[in-house]
């Protein structure tokens, strides 16, 4: 599996090649440590997290713990924040492992090449949004403008993560396998909403040591205008 993922790691280089502009990329990837096909997936993230212009999120559902084994990182909001883009383009249909790029492209399956094609597309982009965020100890200060304005509400969100973590699972379809995953969300909250009509500045507590990300998204879930990350 390591010499696939390592192929696949050296074609992500390939296919999207430096850019110059600011954009930042979001790419949701909901798993479970009881889904088989899911460890390609999970691995390819570490390619992702050495990428300054990717922010690769692990989302961790809860409908595989059926299988025998109870994903310790899972969350029912996950599972329905997944299913909420599914309705947003009228699917009845959840896929492990999936991709979902800026809120936008999906990709089903282990499909490094798609996601390149998708990652290149929208860091050609510009920036709708201009977004940053400085944090000052257990506080973070945003900040956002949109020019030209929105013509709709935006939603804020707070997302915190742990980085890295390896777990030795012993029962389920990946019964036996040691697994290292990576950028696992634990939390991911709804700061408000923006009009995008004038330039944002607020702030919001922001305790321990786990990085947060800032995520200026469409009303759906639907496309992902601006992303900061602060460590």
């Amino acid at each position: 599996m390591r010499q696939l993922v390592g192929a696949a790691c050296g074609l992500w280089a390939a296919l999207v090649p430096p850019v110059l502009a600011e954009p930042v990329v979001v790419v949701e990837l909901f798993t479970s440590q009881g889904c088989s096909s899911c460890p390609p997936a999970d691995e390819f993230l570490e390619a992702l997290v050495k990428d300054p212009r990717v922010i690769p999120l692990s989302l961790h559902v809860d409908y595989w713990d059926y299988i025998g084994w109870e994903d310790s990182f899972a969350d029912p909001k996950f599972t329905e924040r997944q299913k909420a883009y599914a309705r947003a383009i009228g699917s009845r249909m959840i896929y492990t492992p999936q991709m979902i790029v800026d809120g936008e492209d999906r990709v089903e399956g282990y499909a490094p090449e798609e996601l390149a094609v998708h990652l290149g597309d929208h860091l050609a982009q510009p920036a709708r949004v201009t977004l940053t965020v400085e944090r000052r100890g257990d506080l973070l200060v945003i900040r956002a403008d949109a020019d030209p304005p929105l013509t709709a509400p935006v939603r804020v969100q707070l997302v915190r993560y742990r980085p890295e973590e390896t777990v030795e699972i012993q029962r389920g379809e990946n019964a036996g396998k040691v697994i290292t995953y990576r950028n696992i969300v634990t939390s991911w909250d709804n700061l408000g909403d923006w009009p995008g009509n004038a330039p944002l500045e607020l702030s919001a507590p922001v305790q321990g040591a786990e990085p947060a990300v800032v995520i200026v998204q469409e009303e759906g879930p639907a496309s992902i205008l601006a992303a900061a990350r602060a460590e």
